[in-house]
């Protein structure tokens, strides 16, 4: 509780509604805020969202929720906000962090928007969530594993304020990020307070619960649990230099200052002052530069060095990138243009859901694909190396054409390439080389590639019975 007065992120008079599912964690939340609230004068209340994920056992979590609220006197915000398919969190997102499967990350969309309308209607100037230590270690290793920057290793922030058009209505403050998972059990059980558990979390399909059973556990073991706390201090770490480096990119000489276009069109970056910087703030630099005027495209840390790389050439060089951009390199600046401003036709891009196992028409291709489920044995032993492993196949994977900056490493081949590469070894050219077929598969990447062997980390093992085949098929169903 010392921890949580010396934050400073709940004050006196705020009205603070604490989101509760049920679990350990967040039932410990509301505890600990139930014995601090004639100290600092919150008024509390509940807020609950029922996904209507796990049938029965979701309501039953709403019952025990509401049970509680009831016990202490606390008034109780419910939302039913039931999770299909249909949903999707937005692009850029801070809330859909891209290291959850789409199902984790639609709830969290729609809870998150809950909670952002009861701070807009009044009914509580802060949300207080139960995200912990062991929550926070979590996702800086998830993002270790994607691939990230000091920006991702600032984790979990401890608080998120909601603004509409530049104005504050309410924050969203995590005040247990310091408190490991199985101290909050302890503290429940020491006052007999009982919780739910909620058997998704449980589940090893969700990449984050292999995390959570799997990896944390041994981290513990074999360097300390310790190791766990070094996380979250990473995180602090990361925390701030964010914080210092928009500072320090205000700082920034005038020839930087870019307005956001109102329209896709051509931008320019002057090199001198960029390539006479260090290469952190270079890399900085053209992350905002980009971001500011091309909000449409994904930027990376691959896409920044390519810029980097072509700032550094001579002029005359371009470089394709995603959601069509390009750029070229000037005699003194570098040019940011969309296909569109270039006034040049690009063929159509596409992309499909595909279920696993299933099959989806792709009629830019004039073909359709689909991933089967197969006995091993069944296949003849030349096409085996194209089977994937099914335990690291989602239940769905996306069939689209490539884009610029994809990468992909065919089994036998000594390191990963550029698709754009790939296919100019292959003489692909003109449509038939922009609408040649990709699979993606989460945080797997791209698994599968027309006409190319699958990569080896991904192939099925020798002795597995299952597996899945992703093969294209002439002709429309």
């Amino acid at each position: 509780m010392q921890t949580i007065r010396k934050q400073g992120t709940i004050r006196a008079g705020d009205r603070v509604a604490v989101a509760v599912s049920g679990g350990a964690d967040s039932v410990a939340l509301l505890c600990l805020l139930l014995e601090l609230r004639p100290e600092l004068g919150t008024v509390l209340s509940v807020a609950h969202v029922n996904h209507k994920l796990r049938g029965e056992e979701s309501d039953a979590d709403e019952r025990f929720v509401a049970n509680l609220a009831g016990q202490q006197g606390l008034e109780l915000h419910v939302c039913a906000a039931p999770v299909d398919g249909s949903h999707r969190p937005e692009k850029g997102s801070e809330i859909g962090s891209g290291i959850s499967s789409g199902i984790e990350a639609a709830a969290r969309e729609l809870r998150y928007g809950f909670f952002r309308q009861l701070a807009r209607e009044g009914r509580a100037t802060r949300i207080a969530t139960a995200h912990t230590l062991d929550d926070q270690a979590e996702t800086v290793l998830l993002r270790i594993f994607r691939g990230t920057g000091i920006r991702g290793l600032s984790g979990i922030h401890p608080r998120i304020v909601f603004e509409d058009q530049g104005h504050a209505f309410g924050e969203l403050v995590r005040p247990l990020l310091g408190f490991r998972r199985v101290t909050l059990q302890e503290f429940l059980r020491q006052r007999g307070q009982s919780w739910r558990e909620d058997s998704s979390n449980r589940d090893i399909a969700f990449l984050r619960n292999r995390v959570r059973h799997r990896l944390l556990p041994v981290i513990g073991e074999e360097f300390g649990e310790a190791a766990i706390e070094h996380m979250g201090e990473l995180a602090e770490i990361a925390r701030a230099e964010e914080e210092q480096w928009s500072v320090d990119g205000g700082q920034w000489p005038a020839t930087f200052q870019y307005p956001a276009p109102s329209t896709r069109q051509a931008a320019s970056l002057p090199l001198g002052p960029l390539l006479a910087l260090p290469l952190a703030a270079q890399r900085r630099l053209m992350r905002a530069w980009l971001k500011t005027n091309a909000p449409d495209l994904s930027i990376s840390f691959r896409l920044i060095e390519e810029a980097l790389e072509l700032a550094g050439e001579a002029a005359g060089g371009k470089a394709e990138m995603p959601s069509g951009w390009n750029l070229r390199r000037g005699r003194q600046e570098l040019w940011l243009e969309s296909e569109a401003f270039n006034g040049r036709n690009r063929a159509t891009d596409y992309e499909y859901a595909l279920p696993v196992p299933g099959t989806v028409e792709v009629p830019e291709l004039g073909a359709r694909i689909e991933a089967r489920l197969v006995d091993t044995g069944d296949i003849p032993q030349d096409e085996r190396g194209q089977l994937l492993n099914m335990e690291l196949m989602p239940s769905k994977i996306l069939i689209r054409n490539w884009r610029a900056g994809d990468r992909f490493w065919p089994a036998y081949t000594s390191a990963e390439k550029k698709v754009k590469e790939l296919l100019s070894d292959r003489h692909a050219t003109g449509a038939q080389k922009k609408l040649w077929p990709v699979a993606e598969a989460g945080s797997c990447g791209l698994v599968w590639m027309r006409g190319f062997a699958v990569p080896a980390a991904l192939r099925a093992p020798p002795a597995a019975s299952k597996a899945i085949w992703i093969r294209e098929i002439a002709g429309m169903m």
